[in-house]
């Protein structure tokens, strides 16, 4: 396999488990003259397994833009450059963009080396809908991530995050309030020791007592799966309660902004208890 120097390299590596890697990442990382990785301390445990001795450059989104100008001289010395992440494939929800960028206004050509990803690794075990949106990592105020889960809980789709595991209280309590009635997978420690899937519907989905560690890939089911879940009795209680002071379009306003479920189905229920009301 011929490795060309005017070409970057984007090699997926395990996220987990070393044994994960492609034999392809394996011979491009080999015959690779320097090697973009955000944390040179982990890529390090990596490349020793498989006794790869390259030139390690630290590139982290803390330096990406100080370190291009260098990366630049590496291309035009006709150095070999690959790029990986600390884990997975490199730019989902990672650093790299200004550099890709780059390339694509250099005319410099972009290789994927394709491997693990705990997106796909957690979506292949969900059950849920393979027509996804992913996120990655949410806002860690409370503002900032109300702005996004009141958008994004209007979207049909099955939905990936990043959440930090010592946050997971934090946004477990904002699912509830905007995923009711879907159901959530909890992807901990993928291809690890101490691997887990945890499975609820939103509405049971407890705070969690003890310490949790690491990253978790958490994956929301899509709508069809809340349309078929959600509490019937309890949204008509609540729209005969709002449909004492509001008007039948201001009812079906509010129940969408708390409840988010299908427009059509919100207004039918309206719609039957007004006409209750008026027999």
């Amino acid at each position: 396999m011929k490795l060309f120097s005017n070409h970057l390299y984007i090699v997926s590596t395990p996220i987990g488990n070393l044994d994960d890697i492609t034999l392809r990442a394996i011979e491009v990382l080999k015959k690779s003259d320097v090697i973009l990785c955000e944390d040179t301390r982990r890529s390090i445990k990596l490349l020793t397994h498989y006794k790869i001795k390259k030139k390690l450059v630290s590139y982290h989104k803390f330096n990406e833009k100080k370190q291009l100008a260098n990366i630049i001289e590496y291309f035009k010395e006709g150095k070999i450059l690959s790029l990986i992440s600390d884990a997975g494939t490199p730019l989902l929800s990672d650093p790299g963009k200004i550099l890709v960028n780059y390339c694509i206004q250099n005319k410099i050509k972009l290789i994927p080396i394709p491997g693990v990803s705990s997106i796909t690794a957690a979506l292949s075990v969900s059950g849920f809908s393979d027509q996804f949106l992913f996120y990655g990592f949410l806002p860690k105020t409370e503002n900032e991530l109300e702005k996004i889960l009141i958008n994004l809980s209007k979207n049909i789709f099955t939905q990936v995050f990043f959440i930090p595991a010592n946050k997971i209280n934090f946004y477990i309590k904002n699912f509830k309030k905007y995923y009711a009635g879907r159901e959530i997978l909890i992807a901990k420690e993928i291809t690890k020791l101490h691997e887990a899937f945890l499975r609820y519907k939103i509405d049971d989905l407890k705070q969690f007592k003890n310490t949790v560690k690491g990253e978790l890939t958490l994956i929301l089911s899509d709508s069809n799966t809340k349309l078929k879940n959600f509490d019937e009795e309890k949204i008509v209680n609540k729209i005969r309660k709002y449909l004492k002071k509001y008007s039948l379009k201001d009812t079906v306003n509010i129940i969408l902004e708390t409840e988010n479920i299908n427009k059509k189905k919100v207004y039918d229920l309206c719609l039957k208890v007004k006409n209750e009301k008026n027999c």
